[in-house]
């Protein structure tokens, strides 16, 4: 299966004796990548990771190819070289993992076969694969006769078909009230698909208090959703799920739960107490790509019945003709408001054929315990101040006696460095450093040292 310039192909028979090679040197270039950078980030800051980046592309695009090898060799290695790399146990910043290899060989696979799951004659077993898990990882958070979930590219674009079935239910005057901890997405949401703007409810202690909620929804005329918040991005704090179900039952709100963060908790014997009152949503959003250690996108919109989906059918000829849809050809245009989609499903389903439930429980429950680990050595060390004990795996603190501007300018000088990659957002008016936490492999004396490097550096 080679073309008639000897560009070979990665699908047919012939494809893995071709990418074995180029894997060859891709993962060569990853390495040395590695090395060149050696941290958690480049050194430099934006001017310098650019400049190198240009240097190294040159043309991008050249008059005459320079091959196969040689192509991936320079841009894997200045990909690498130039990257913020999850897998560093000081990369800490954000709701971004390091992805597990197995899941990154399964991604490769799917790339390689390319299928789309626009119609079943291009992905029938991905398409089967898909339908099998979603329904699977439904039933753990809905317990339900008949629960479904869609693949998403992540939580927002989850929060958005969340939104967009409450209005297809309700029509177009719907309310949304959430929390001021709420996603971004969840405003942008209403505003994208032309509801009235939603309404920001204030969360001055960090979560959605269930007497400023039931104030709310006793002054909202018409048809409401209640968005709520189960590990959020600033500080992986969890809503009060129970009372804000019973509140949206006693106004007749409906409810969807983003648990983008938190959601996966569930599956932990230790954590999933946390989550009490999570399959009372309409809908639920889940990211594999957080606590799930899946390379992005793997993103899931859960509904505790597959009615609820019903408004996303659409009907093109080409994909879904009504006569093939008769004769049992499975109708996927209705799976996605994209048409083209790739298989994430197969990464996912490999990942967990892989570990199995008790392989993913340890891994969160061991993640959890490294945040705890963290807080109490900030705790207990007399140059930093910690915010709160984590409800997941999120840190908050910053060195004693710091001006906010002393904060933002320990976390640009860090970065630049290359040293330490950590977040930063506003609590109880002030400014603190945010260390999300979501390395299995990290160590203790990977806590120790970075703790040390953060000592260090507020002495300069």
């Amino acid at each position: 299966m080679t073309a008639p310039h000897g560009n070979p192909l990665a699908g047919g028979a012939t494809g893995p004796h071709a990418l074995h090679p180029l894997l060859d040197t891709v993962l060569d270039a990853l390495r040395t990548g590695a090395q060149d950078r050696y941290g958690p980030l480049p050194t430099g800051g934006p001017d310098t990771v650019t400049a190198h980046v240009r240097t190294a592309l040159g043309d991008v695009l050249p008059d005459h190819g320079t091959g196969d090898h040689e192509a991936l060799r320079t841009l894997v290695r200045v990909l690498a070289a130039g990257a913020a790399d999850p897998a560093h146990p000081h990369c800490v910043a954000h709701l971004h993992c390091p992805p597990l290899a197995v899941a990154v060989a399964a991604d490769l696979a799917a790339g390689a076969l390319n299928p789309s799951l626009d119609s079943w004659d291009q992905a029938p077993a991905a398409s089967a694969i898909e339908a099998l898990l979603t329904r699977a990882l439904a039933a753990e958070f809905h317990d339900t006769p008949h629960p479904d979930a869609l693949i998403t590219t992540g939580g927002t674009e989850a929060n958005q078909l969340a939104l967009l079935l409450a209005r297809e239910r309700h029509g177009p005057h719907l309310t949304v009230l959430h929390g001021a901890n709420a996603h971004h997405s969840v405003p942008r949401a209403a505003w994208l698909l032309g509801l009235p703007p939603a309404t920001e409810l204030p969360t001055p202690t960090g979560v959605l208090d269930p007497a400023t909620l039931a104030e709310a929804l006793a002054a909202t005329p018409g048809p409401t959703l209640v968005t709520a918040t189960a590990g959020t991005t600033d500080a992986g704090l969890i809503d009060p799920l129970p009372a804000i179900a019973d509140l949206c039952d006693h106004h007749g709100a409906d409810l969807h739960i983003d648990a983008a963060y938190g959601g996966l908790l569930a599956l932990s014997p230790h954590h999933r107490h946390k989550l009490t009152g999570l399959g009372r949503a309409h809908s639920l959003t889940i990211d594999l790509h957080k606590l799930g250690w899946q390379p992005v996108a793997a993103g899931l919109l859960t509904v505790p019945d597959t009615a609820l989906l019903a408004p996303l059918a659409h009907q093109a000829d080409y994909l879904n003709a009504t006569d093939d849809t008769e004769a049992g050809l499975p109708d996927l245009l209705g799976r996605s408001l994209r048409t083209t989609r790739r298989p994430d499903a197969l990464k996912i389903a490999t990942t967990l054929r892989s570990l199995g439930r008790d392989g993913l429980t340890h891994l969160t429950d061991h993640t959890c315990r490294l945040a705890q680990d963290f807080a109490r050595l900030l705790d207990a060390h007399p140059r930093f101040e910690l915010h709160a004990p984590p409800t997941i795996s999120t840190v908050l603190f910053r060195p004693t006696h710091a001006t906010d501007d002393d904060v933002a300018t320990l976390r640009r000088t860090l970065l630049h460095q290359g040293r330490a990659v950590l977040g930063r957002t506003h609590a109880d008016g002030r400014l603190w450093l945010k260390a999300t936490l979501l390395n299995p492999h990290t160590t203790a004396g990977d806590l120790d040292t970075l703790i040390a490097l953060l000592e260090g550096s507020t002495h300069r």
